[in-house]
């Protein structure tokens, strides 16, 4: 009895789910043993965001404070109307770059009008995903394939690991498209700073120590594995405390290690940019694309979790989720958010159980913002490009172009426009090349449809490829298997077979057609196979078709 019980309340937690935060309430569910749990998720996930907020912030060209704002309102916002009890919304790479490139060439980076653009592309951002929520669709993130997104964060990975040379070397790097990046670094060698580059060495080596070794090291001296886990990814908090105290004690933003500075405190005030229809053209094509991009990462990370907890997440409803997070990012002053991997991660795994997590992180995020942002000053900026460098580095995938060229040419090809487009054209005709080569693929697959000659097999009903099988053929009848969707695309190729196979056959009288294989027919298959029934080019004959 307490069995069923049990699995009647999963059910009843997973359909509540699918309402965003406001179901668990109003289905009167959530009680406290499950805040607890959320709690204690919601402290461990603050402790990651503070480094990963001002890093992301850094890398998307804006005053360090956005990182922690674009950690706030956002998370509730998600936590109120998305679908993943799980899902960690905020700040992440692949947007933060799309944000900097988008903004780069129109403002210089840190400055107010930068800041003002950045407002109104989270602005555009929320929108767009409202209104392709409302209209239900969500069927456009298929449209970026997996090959197709696979190659856009390797090579964008590589884009921001270059990046963030200037942060561990102190070279001035001008942003861009790989050639730009290489050829800044090499003109810029000689404004290297040392110090600054080895501090950032130790800061990257234990960065990837405490990711790839630390947690089998605490699991030795007698750590669960959940726990061990969980620490490691703690690691870039640890750093954090330690090269603060460190630059701190030591006086090494006196010796030229660029700090963080002082931290504004409290939350900025609601405010809406300045918009004219210019950049409103502008900033358009970018905020679609950066919705598009951060709905499929934060879909495909949503879905995953929910398998594990054998929930649903609604694709429509994680769209109007996403919408109200960025325009709640918008008017806190931040920039695009999406859910990000890590965080999620950390969530799960220190036992999240519902959205309150969210909740209960902004707030605690909000706790840093009015009374730890002080203790920031020394934080020095290498740390934070370090932490970048580390979290990027796992996303670059260059395996998948050797495995894709093994099973399907077409999707290599894809992978590699894409990984190309990115590295040497930029991030939005790179993304663009990926996704037009894909559909180029897919409708070059589609043009040659499969049509099989079928005959008997010896005393059966059944009808198989004369090609794969010894059956019984009759000189005066041919059976044509259409084993392909009939569309525009390949519906005269297929009248065209018929008609080669008819012409090549002079004792021939009738003609079947047979469609067992046919999944979907459009009008230009419907008007090919009328042509076939109604115009059998030899008056004696008849087209079947079946």
């Amino acid at each position: 009895m307490k069995q069923q019980q049990g699995q009647e309340f999963k059910e009843l937690q997973g359909t509540a789910m699918q309402q965003g935060l406001w179901g668990l309430f109003r289905h009167r569910i959530y009680n406290l043993a499950m805040l607890r749990q959320d709690a204690t998720a919601a402290l461990i996930v603050s402790l990651l965001l503070i480094p990963q907020s001002l890093a992301y912030a850094l890398l998307a060209g804006l005053p360090l404070q956005a990182g922690l704002y674009a950690s706030i309102l956002p998370a509730m916002a998600y936590a109120l109307f998305g679908t993943s009890g799980v899902l960690a919304v905020g700040p992440v790479a692949i947007t933060s770059l799309l944000t900097f490139s988008a903004l780069s060439p129109l403002a210089i980076p840190g400055s107010a009008e930068y800041v003002a653009l950045a407002i109104l592309l989270a602005l555009l951002s929320g929108g767009c995903l409202l209104l392709m929520g409302v209209l239900r669709m969500g069927f456009l993130a298929n449209f970026l394939s997996h090959p197709v997104m696979s190659a856009f964060v390797s090579a964008s990975a590589l884009i921001i690991l270059l990046g963030q040379l200037k942060g561990v070397t102190g070279i001035p790097l001008q942003s861009g498209t790989l050639q730009t990046l290489l050829l800044s670094f090499y003109q810029q060698m000689g404004s290297l700073h040392l110090n600054t580059l080895l501090l950032s060495i130790f800061f990257l080596a234990f960065l990837y120590w405490a990711r790839h070794y630390m947690a089998g090291l605490l699991m030795k001296y007698g750590l669960s594995q959940t726990a061990a886990n969980l620490t490691s990814r703690m690691a870039p908090m640890l750093l954090l405390l330690l090269a603060t105290a460190g630059v701190a004690f030591f006086n090494l933003d006196q010796a030229g290690i660029k700090v963080v500075g002082e931290l504004p405190v409290g939350l900025p005030l609601l405010q809406l940019p300045s918009i004219t229809p210019e950049v409103l053209l502008l900033l358009l094509p970018m905020a679609v694309m950066i919705s598009l991009v951060g709905f499929a990462e934060s879909v495909a990370i949503a879905r995953t979790f929910a398998a594990r907890r054998r929930q649903q997440v609604n694709s429509n409803r994680e769209l109007l989720g996403l919408g109200i997070a960025n325009l709640a990012a918008g008017l806190s002053a931040s920039f695009p958010v999406t859910g990000g991997l890590s965080r999620t991660v950390v969530n799960h795994d220190a036992g999240s159980i519902t959205p309150m997590a969210s909740v209960l992180t902004g707030l605690g995020m909000l706790l840093v913002l009015f009374f730890l942002t002080g203790w920031l000053y020394y934080l020095p900026q290498a740390m934070l490009s370090a932490v970048i460098m580390v979290a990027v580095f796992s996303l670059v995938d260059w395996k998948q172009l050797p495995y894709l060229w093994r099973y399907s040419r077409g999707d290599a090809l894809a992978w590699l426009a894409t990984a190309v487009g990115v590295l040497f054209l930029g991030i939005e005709l790179g993304l663009m090349m990926g996704v037009l080569v894909s559909l180029a693929s897919w409708l070059a697959k589609n043009s040659r449809p499969h049509v099989a000659v079928v005959g008997r097999l010896p005393g059966t009903e059944h009808y198989r490829n004369v090609q794969r099988y010894d059956v019984e053929l009759h000189p005066h009848i041919l059976s044509l298997r259409i084993d392909e969707s009939l569309m525009f695309a390949n519906a005269q190729e297929v009248e065209q077979r018929v008609l080669e196979e008819v012409g090549q056959r002079p004792e021939l009288q009738h003609v079947i057609l047979m469609g067992s294989g046919i999944n979907h027919i459009d009008a230009s298959g419907v008007e090919v196979l009328e042509q076939c029934y109604c115009t059998y080019p030899r008056s004696k004959g008849r087209c079947w078709i079946a």
